[in-house]
């Protein structure tokens, strides 16, 4: 079908496009190739069913046609969830925002990284009370960690330091959502002390105890990594997380949808949400 060889087409002509944008040619990317593979590989059975159509047993199309739309299907329900399961909410003056890691280059930061600490600079305007919890560790390609390099752009930008926490020991956004949340834990540990090490001085019966006021935690990262990043902290025991989205970068971004699928999979088989 000619469907499939223009599909086919597609594919590798987007698969040169991203590689020589931004270089992820040892990445996910290879993803491109062989759905061209497969397309091509689909076109030429199709052609010869057609042929042979009287010497190929019914169940063998019906079973490759049934494959293919399910997998469609599967496709279509997760970037649904994607792009319509956040719901919106207020995620103003939040205590805590969880910023995740991107790419960081050896000439500097990734424009994936960039939209996320712009966003974040964005946030801190309007909730200056806010703490950012910078998460991500140093890749093997990496000159420096990505909290590292988020702190050095965010200060260079005029965010404070002392509103930033630096969480630098994970690798995936498991890891991100479960050190963060022990470095909330911690800061608010420390906060504690700080806080009975320094008593405000009152007089007797001039006030009243309250309870603890519950922390307000957000996530902020690309748009497509919203859902996976609230549904894992959900499961790793952040349950009210809000979340915060920046927009991704266009040419990348079909090839982010297609990866963040495959990884909402893998992560729902493995029980990470």
């Amino acid at each position: 079908m000619w469907i499939l060889w223009l599909i086919a087409v597609l594919c590798v002509i987007y698969y040169v496009i991203i590689v020589a944008y931004s270089g992820l040619s040892t990445s996910f990317s290879i993803i491109w190739l062989l759905l061209a593979a497969c397309c091509i590989l689909f076109g030429v059975g199709w052609d010869a069913y057609l042929k042979q159509k009287d010497k190929v047993p019914l169940w063998i199309p019906v079973s490759v046609v049934t494959i293919c739309c399910t997998g469609i299907l599967v496709f279509t329900i997760v970037e649904i969830l994607v792009f319509t399961g956040v719901a919106v909410r207020d995620t103003s003056k939040l205590d805590y925002v969880i910023v995740l890691g991107a790419r960081v280059k050896e000439d500097g930061i990734s424009k994936s990284l960039k939209n996320r600490l712009d966003k974040a600079i964005d946030y801190l305007d309007e909730n200056p009370g806010t703490i950012l919890v910078l998460s991500g560790a140093k890749g093997e390609d990496e000159p420096v960690s990505e909290a590292e390099a988020m702190r050095d752009y965010l200060v260079f930008n005029g965010v404070k330091e002392t509103q930033l926490i630096l969480e630098a020991r994970s690798y995936s956004t498991v890891e991100n959502i479960a050190y963060s949340r022990v470095a909330i834990e911690e800061d608010q540990e420390r906060k504690k002390v700080e806080s009975q090490e320094s008593p405000i001085m009152m007089d007797p019966g001039t006030y009243e105890e309250v309870p603890d006021k519950p922390i307000k935690i957000g996530v902020l990262t690309s748009d497509f990594h919203v859902f996976r990043a609230q549904q894992i902290a959900r499961k790793w025991g952040i349950p009210d997380i809000y979340g915060i989205s920046c927009k991704s970068d266009p040419v990348l971004f079909v090839h982010f949808c297609v990866r963040e699928c495959v990884a909402i999979l893998k992560d729902k088989l493995v029980g990470n949400m």
